[in-house]
């Protein structure tokens, strides 16, 4: 059985914490796509973490867990990740990496950085990880699977070409040092050695997996709004945000995927530049950013403050739809327990004329959000475990927003440790 777990709107839906807690219950998880470049807020027994490349579902010791072939593979940071886990406690995990997978190069991060030099004030806002020019290289097919590695004559001849090519665009372009062959040749084979333990054909793996009838979980980075071919394109990622592209970046038959976890949140942020229609700003934005998340709403990756706004019905619906979501779970709602009203935006007005379907990037430049207030409950509720023992007030709240997604809400976390969650049938 597999299910898939992905974000609905721009990416920090809290899909970390779902991902962990469903983990228990799992024998296999795996990323399919992204980079280190966003991270998974997780707190558990073991303390609090944030992962980049990991799947949430490492701090279990009967758990398997995969990098799949969509993934850029940052092979130092995977490594540092591992050993962070393990010195602050963490059993060591199980780890397989695709032999697919492809190889975040370093010289992808400073082609990230001059580029977003190069462009100044009209830069994407890229978290300057690698993500854009990997997926490039890797589309233009002169990017480096992890099986490479173990064919040296090979890969000594290509990294020679790859640098000819590359030194073009750092002497003409960003006019910066030049790549030396030698040097990145013998990174490589640094890398193959921290990564050889792991290396596995995935796909061979999880066929025999889903033959014997074990759980695997698919653990998506970013948000549908992040979808390069559905989101808010060009302010959006590299690779494919959508379940659907689970099945190409973890080798699985598209038809295995039964279930869609699409995590919502309970109110809107966003992290990076584009279309935000709800966002709200000043004391109204600051006082939601503090109280947000867990230790507020800061990157995981960036430390960056994000962008505040209302919960969003157009976005998150489309959202839903664009996953294909079978169930949502909604995060955070323990955050509006401040508010006497709570604004939702429920339709968009654009050139005068009011909607309820996400556009395009042009057009939703011009969406002007139409307001709904609904009353607040004035209260923590935390520590609830019923559904029936939350607030009239929240659960109208809750009960408002799942008709407007066309989903049922299956799960409200009201905290952000792994047992602050409420079921409803």
């Amino acid at each position: 059985m597999v299910r898939a777990i992905v974000g609905a709107n721009w990416g920090d839906e809290g899909k970390g914490k779902i991902t962990d807690m469903l983990a228990q219950e799992s024998d296999i998880i795996i990323r399919f796509q992204g980079g280190s470049n966003a991270g998974h807020t997780i707190i558990n027994n073991y303390g609090r973490f944030a992962l980049h490349l990991l799947p949430s579902g490492v701090f279990y010791n009967h758990t398997t867990s995969i990098i799949g072939n969509g993934v850029a593979l940052n092979i130092p940071y995977l490594i540092k990740e591992i050993k962070s886990l393990v010195d602050q406690g963490v059993p060591e995990p199980k780890i397989l990496v695709s032999d697919r997978a492809q190889i975040l190069m370093p010289y992808h991060i400073l082609f990230d950085e001059y580029e977003e030099e190069r462009l100044g004030g009209k830069s994407f806002g890229s978290t300057k990880s690698g993500i854009a020019p990997f997926y490039s290289d890797k589309y233009a097919k002169i990017g480096f699977q992890v099986s490479e590695l173990f064919d040296q004559e090979s890969l000594k001849e290509k990294v020679v070409r790859i640098c000819e090519m590359k030194n073009v665009l750092l002497e003409h372009l960003y006019h910066k040092p030049l790549l030396d062959p030698e040097k990145l040749y013998s990174t490589m084979m640094e890398y193959k050695e921290m990564v050889a333990p792991y290396v596995c054909d995935v796909s061979k793996y999880l066929y025999e997996a889903i033959q014997s009838g074990k759980k695997i979980l698919l653990e998506g980075q970013l948000g549908s709004l992040k979808d390069p071919d559905h989101g808010i394109y060009p302010m959006v990622t590299s690779s494919s945000t959508l379940a659907a592209y689970g099945a190409i970046g973890a080798g699985i038959p598209p038809y295995e995927i039964k279930q869609i976890t699409t995590v919502v949140k309970a109110y809107s942020s966003a992290v990076g530049a584009g279309a935000f229609v709800s966002e709200i700003f000043g004391d109204e934005a600051d006082q939601l950013r503090r109280r947000g998340g867990d230790h507020g709403e800061f990157g995981a990756t960036t430390g960056r403050p994000r962008r505040m706004g209302w919960f969003d019905t157009v976005a998150s619906r489309y959202g839903c739809r664009i996953q294909g979501a079978t169930e949502v779970a909604l995060t955070v709602l323990d955050v509006l327990g401040y508010l006497e009203q709570i604004p939702v935006c429920v339709g968009y007005e654009i050139n005068g004329q009011i909607t309820k379907d996400f556009p395009t990037t042009v057009e939703l430049e011009k969406a002007k959000p139409v307001l709904q207030v609904l009353p607040g409950w004035k209260c923590d509720i935390r520590g609830i475990k019923k559904y029936d023992d939350l607030p009239e007030n929240c659960r109208k709240y809750i009960e408002f927003i799942e008709k407007e997604l066309e989903t049922p809400i299956t799960m409200v976390s009201n905290g952000p440790g792994r047992e602050e969650i409420i079921y409803r049938k």
